[in-house]
């Protein structure tokens, strides 16, 4: 049975298109795998940036730590734990300036890590992951639309991904979210438009 990993970002609550889609998409996986489904909700975690003893913890072998040093890589062994435990994962994110909000950098700055998740020479050692990320963006960045180039966000998590191995990336792009905080249409109803996007990706 595959268990699954929900990364939630947005901190809109019941007001987030990037939430609603994800409750859709967790209904709709565990309806077509039935398996288990663990929630890290970053807008309610604490994911420090990078610290100086954190950079000793990642660098120097387990048995030089001091405990600030373990101390300071305690949440990213946790989340890398968490990673690897996990069959797939669902990245349920909104667009900030055109790329990723700070604390999903922050948890990307966590994961990647020399000799835990990639190898020294580049070499991604979490494979065998299926990945679907849900970007809400507030403007039209889908394929042919005028602002599509300056999507900075679906390219640094593919690339990020890749690096430690996760090729097998669904990214699904929902916007113009500004119509529904216009009053234009109803969230569900947005998030209508994109059930057969997610119904393809949770199968």
């Amino acid at each position: 049975m595959s268990n699954l990993l929900v990364i939630e970002v947005s901190p809109r609550g019941p007001y987030s298109v990037s939430r609603n889609l994800a409750k859709r998409f967790t209904e709709k996986w565990q309806s077509s795998h039935g398996g288990d489904v663990a929630v890290r909700d970053l807008s309610t975690t604490d994911v420090p940036y990078i610290s100086l003893p954190w950079i000793g913890g990642a660098f120097t072998p387990p048995e030089q730590h001091s405990p600030e040093m373990v101390e300071a890589i305690r949440v990213s062994d946790e989340l890398i734990a968490e990673l690897k435990a996990t069959d797939e994962i669902l990245i349920a994110t909104p667009m900030y300036n055109f790329s990723i909000p700070a604390v999903l950098k922050s948890w990307v700055d966590h994961v990647l890590r020399v000799g835990v998740t990639f190898s020294p020479s580049y070499e991604g050692l979490v494979t065998g992951k299926k990945v679907t990320v849900i970007i809400a963006t507030g403007g039209d960045f889908s394929p042919g639309a005028p602002f599509e180039s300056a999507n900075v966000a679906s390219a640094y998590l593919r690339q990020v991904l890749g690096l430690i191995g996760i090729t097998d990336l669904n990214i699904i792009l929902a916007g113009p979210t500004l119509t529904v905080d216009q009053g234009q249409t109803t969230i569900d109803d947005f998030s209508e438009r994109f059930e057969p996007a997610l119904e393809a990706a949770a199968s």
